[in-house]
């Protein structure tokens, strides 16, 4: 299978744990002060599309402003999106599972959810951002519907080009407008989702561990743990973690892990003001040294660097 976002390790620049296999970031020693994930921080400078307390409606292509690692990398957002792709095609990564997708697919991510997904040059869509407080009856499960006929390529189309012509307009309560678009919406994606039920790849047991994994790795990545530490958390074998992100996504459980401290560490290069000796501590390093090595290997850039560019 294809590897998506591969790249080298980068447990080979973090001393290894005793027992660990590949660990993603270095376990911090007894006498070192790791922050919390609660810790203070630099307050953030908002990326253009960070906005997560209203609705918006974004092209997917704008997503990748900034760096394609936007889209690319591990992530998740602290409210629900939705991604109608109308042209083009890729591999899309939700929970650990990975999928192809085309032209005429609405991918559903619930908030908290780990994802990332290739973006070509000629890949055309939107991206729905629901808010954080949004209020509506939304799936809990992330959906992937393959939409085959027109009439309902073109309700879904006219649901987004209506709530986006409310949310645009001065008119008096565009706002009680754009919510009962948005009604229709969940409404679309409830029905949608029950007829393509069938389609939809079941979740064995592979896939049930992957999502696991996927979350729990979202939940902690913070922490400075390795693979055989979130192994022992699911009660599997690093190994056989491995063996079934490879199988669900192509990708190794380390390099799930390492793809999603890097994202983390160049959104807090880029939107906050905080030390990096600071970014280092908050994402488990155990010395800015460690970081900057880890960091240059995968982005090509000293963490200094990436800040500076444009």
């Amino acid at each position: 299978m294809v590897k998506l976002f591969s790249g080298t390790p980068l447990s080979q620049f973090t001393p290894r744990m005793a027992g660990a296999t590949a660990p993603a970031v270095a376990a911090a020693p007894s006498k070192a002060r790791v922050l919390p994930a609660s810790a203070p921080h630099a307050l953030p400078k908002p990326h253009p599309l960070s906005d997560g307390s209203r609705t918006r409606l974004v092209p997917v292509a704008r997503l990748a402003n900034g760096g394609r690692w936007r889209v690319e990398a591990m992530r998740a957002y602290s409210e629900p999106v939705l991604l109608w792709f109308t042209r083009g095609q890729g591999r899309i990564t939700v929970g650990g599972i990975t999928r192809g997708y085309g032209a005429h697919n609405a991918i559903f991510i619930p908030a908290g959810m780990m994802h990332g997904f290739e973006l070509g040059a000629q890949n055309t869509g939107t991206a729905l951002f629901f808010g954080r407080d949004h209020g509506l009856e939304l799936p809990e499960d992330p959906l992937h519907l393959r939409i085959r006929d027109v009439v309902p390529q073109a309700e879904l189309s006219a649901i987004i080009e209506n709530i986006q012509r409310e949310i645009e307009s001065d008119r008096p309560s565009k706002e009680r407008a754009a919510r009962y678009h948005l009604g229709l919406l969940t409404v679309w994606l409830e029905r949608h989702a029950e007829t393509s039920s069938d389609e939809t790849p079941k979740l064995d047991a592979s896939r049930r561990l992957a999502r696991a994994y996927a979350d729990i790795l979202e939940k902690d990545f913070r922490m400075g743990k390795g693979v055989a530490e979130f192994a022992r958390d699911l009660g599997v074998t690093p190994t056989h973690l491995t063996r079934v992100c490879n199988k669900t996504c192509g990708r190794s459980a380390s390099d799930l892990l390492h793809d999603r401290v890097i994202f983390e560490a160049r959104r807090m290069l880029s939107e906050t003001s905080a030390p990096i000796r600071q970014v280092a501590e908050m994402l488990g390093f155990t010395s800015p040294a460690y970081f900057t090595r880890a960091f240059l290997h995968r982005t090509g850039k000293t963490p200094s660097g990436f800040r500076k560019a444009p």
